[in-house]
């Protein structure tokens, strides 16, 4: 089995990538077991990888919280791109040569014209928050390193990614537990919602992690890849179906604590490139991911 460093492996994404490695029958990758460490103490860092060089790095731990990064630019960024740097710095210390897989964000498109949707790889990047330049300042840095080291590095461009485990602070989850709470009679039959006309381009977190692996294995260095369905979903119907499978009939009041600066009206990913070069293609059903993140929203209230 080739050895496998995550970075964020607690996190909502990390989580789910480890159950998926735990349930394959026969596993091509072997998660490392390392201390817990700070991308921003490299001492930890060394302290990290000091038993095993891994072949392979998903590095997935960073800020991504936009309203958090119009809060707070310098912390993000200290994380987002100090952060990378340090682990990349510690990784050839320890004598690393394998494959490095960056975990960046669709948002980088930042404002796209309509004539440039499904948006693919080749569109320019416009960053319109601190997160979202963080993100393409890293990635920079990352193919930067592809360039001057034998190591193997992509860049991953996920969109919106749902799931179980989701904290409260991203849409689909925060609807799901304002419905949850609503079924339960702990709550209004009324939403606290932002900007609900928008669309976003969702995808399965199984999905998600899919592609990550499918990466590792054939991904091509120096490559940036987006990672999503291609389908353009309002948001208001994704809240309506929700409430529909609870079965609960609310109202949608609008927050204006909850609107984004220079939020992007519509968004569509494309991922030819991935699905060509890799064979990936997403498979889960939309309703039974929004069935899964209720269901763990359910589980959560009741404890």
């Amino acid at each position: 089995m080739s050895r496998l460093f995550v970075t964020g492996r607690s996190g909502f994404v990390g989580q789910h990538l480890e159950a998926t490695l735990a349930a394959l029958p026969t596993a091509d990758w072997q998660l490392i077991e390392s201390a817990r460490f700070d991308l921003l103490v490299p001492e930890s860092l060394d302290a990290a990888l000091a038993e095993t060089c891994p072949d392979a790095v998903i590095h997935l731990a960073g800020q991504t919280f936009v309203p958090e990064a119009f809060r707070d630019p310098q912390c993000t960024f200290e994380v987002n791109l100090l952060g990378t740097l340090n682990l990349l710095q510690a990784l050839k210390r320890r004598g690393f040569s394998g494959t490095f897989l960056y975990v960046s964000s669709g948002d980088v498109y930042g404002r796209v014209d309509e004539a440039d949707m499904p948006i693919a790889e080749n569109l320019m990047v416009k960053p319109r928050n601190p997160y979202a330049v963080s993100k393409v300042s890293a990635e920079l840095l990352c193919l930067q390193w592809a360039y001057t080291e034998s190591w193997r590095v992509m860049i991953a461009r996920p969109f919106n990614h749902i799931g179980s485990g989701q904290s409260e602070s991203f849409l689909v989850a925060d609807m799901a537990r304002q419905l949850i709470r609503i079924k339960q009679g702990l709550q209004a039959p009324v939403l606290n919602v932002g900007d609900v006309d928008v669309t976003r381009d969702f995808l399965d977190v199984g999905d998600v992690v899919a592609a990550y692996l499918l990466l590792l294995e054939k991904g091509q260095s120096g490559e940036v890849y987006n990672l999503c369905s291609g389908m353009e979903r309002k948001v208001r119907d994704v809240i309506m179906e929700m409430a529909h499978l609870v079965g609960v009939k609310v109202v949608l009041e609008q927050d204006p604590a909850r609107l984004r600066r220079a939020e992007q009206r519509r968004v569509v990913g494309c991922a030819r490139k991935l699905q060509t070069q890799t064979g990936w293609k997403p498979c889960a059903a939309f309703s039974q991911t929004l069935l899964s993140v209720l269901s763990d929203w359910e589980g959560r209230e009741q404890n």
